[in-house]
């Protein structure tokens, strides 16, 4: 079996900036990029006005397409399969995908990110990039003057909210339950906000819209009496977490409690984890920022600390 250099797993920014930096260093490294959405969660936006280089803005899937072009022209691979499992324990590491292809390495770049928590409810996927969005920093400006809906009741959620307000002819804020996860600073913060409306004890049960304008209601349920009603609006941003993409590790490497994971200790470098010779970077490590522009610096840091491994234990 051949022994490559480095395997990169995952395709979003973080997975091909890495790919770039190790290729233009001559390491061929593979992208397991996924089977059904490679490119990662900009595949599934609309246009990016905050990835530096581009003042009129770029289409998310054309940015992720310019990505795996630039790293495949310093002789990057780009697969599409999925990780089904791995095996970290020995100095090569093995991967092997849903296909059932088995692919070994010296170095290992976990770039799996983290995908939205959904609603679940009607209306959400149809109008995905239509009105939905789980981003206020990617999509917020196009809600200008405009009302807007924000779902959830943790730190992030009072987050998006007020940096909503900002934009927004109105913020409602909805919660299924009277108490918040969220801290009480961020808490005050909103609600000391004129133009926040807190709506507890309800739920979104519907997105409705139409083709023309998007999204131009949702309809809610009170989870105490059980009543319906309906608000008008345009922006739904939907705040309830991230799941990790890193189910398939299993034990491989250390995780937290939610998924995510760990750096290595005492290091001083986030992309180390407690494997030696296996890297991680974006949003599969990265609870905090998850902005793209973050993720392609992590994909950089972790290729270049692949590549002083590999320039450690050449053999």
């Amino acid at each position: 079996m051949t022994i490559r250099n480095a395997i990169i797993i995952g395709s979003g920014p973080a997975g091909y900036t890495a790919a770039l930096y190790l290729a233009r260093a001559g390491y061929a490294p593979l992208v397991i990029a996924g089977a059904i959405t490679p490119g990662g969660q900009l595949v599934n936006t609309t246009e990016v006005e905050n990835f530096p280089g581009f003042p009129e803005g770029i289409m998310g899937p054309d940015l992720m397409e310019n990505m795996r072009e630039q790293a495949e022209k310093f002789g990057a691979e780009v697969e599409y399969d999925d990780v089904v499992s791995v095996d970290f324990s020995g100095d090569v590491k093995t991967v092997t995908t849903d296909m059932g292809e088995t692919y070994s390495a010296r170095t290992i770049i976990l770039a799996t990110g983290a995908s939205y928590r959904h609603l679940g409810v009607p209306g959400e996927e149809e109008y995905s990039g239509r009105g939905v969005s789980y981003c206020a920093t990617c999509d917020g400006f196009f809600f200008k003057d405009k009302p807007i809906v924000v779902v959830g009741g943790g730190d992030s959620a009072m987050e998006e909210a007020d940096f909503l307000s900002r934009y927004g002819s109105s913020v409602t804020l909805i919660h299924r339950r009277d108490t918040f996860r969220a801290s009480q600073v961020m808490l005050d913060r909103v609600r000391a906000n004129e133009k926040i409306t807190i709506l507890t004890n309800t739920v979104v049960k519907e997105v409705l819209g139409d083709d023309a304008q998007g999204v131009t209601s949702v309809r809610l349920e009170n989870t105490v009496d059980g009543t319906e009603s309906s608000l008008d609006v345009n922006g739904l941003f939907i705040a309830i977490g991230h799941i990790p993409q890193s189910g398939f590790l299993g034990d491989a490497v250390q995780l937290d409690a939610e998924g995510y994971i760990v750096p290595a200790e005492g290091t001083g470098r986030n992309t180390l984890t407690s494997v030696p010779g296996v890297f991680a970077a974006g949003d599969a490590v990265d609870k905090v920022y998850r902005q793209a522009i973050v993720a392609a610096g992590a994909g950089c840091q972790a290729a270049l600390d692949a590549q002083a491994y590999l320039v450690e234990h050449a053999e």
